[in-house]
């Protein structure tokens, strides 16, 4: 039931992370694309913000496609999280926990299925290589 549960959680993952990764790398599906998202990032802070843009935007992208292959799971989650903890420390948490309020409930669960799919990996039904 393990290999079933990973796939469930890699391809539920991957295609929301796949998704966004297109809007924030590509700019599809009414996504602000690099540039657009690194304005946000300059008010965030970050600089040079357009490199952080292109990192995360392709970060989200990768990680969602590797997720839904099954191709290098744990690594993938992993940078997932990382992506997730710095927009749940950068946007969310100072409005508190609740997704209504514009808080990081949303970042925590994902970030919390993001470790079930590090502890799991990919099961039988993903391709990462036996190393």
């Amino acid at each position: 039931m393990a290999d079933l549960a990973s796939l469930v959680l890699r391809l539920g993952l991957g295609v929301m992370f796949f998704a966004h990764g297109l809007q924030l790398a590509l700019n599809k599906f009414g996504g602000p694309g690099p540039k657009g998202f690194s304005q946000m990032l300059t008010g965030l802070g970050f600089a040079p913000a357009l490199f952080w843009a292109y990192l995360a935007g392709y970060t989200t992208l990768i990680g969602g496609l590797f997720l839904i292959l099954g191709l290098f799971t744990r690594g993938a989650a992993f940078a997932l999280i990382i992506f997730m903890l710095v927009a749940l420390i950068k946007v969310h948490l100072s409005k508190g926990f609740f997704l209504m309020n514009g808080g990081y409930e949303y970042n925590f669960i994902v970030i919390c299925a993001l470790i079930a799919l590090m502890i799991l990996g990919s099961g039988k039904y993903g391709i990462t290589p036996k190393i």
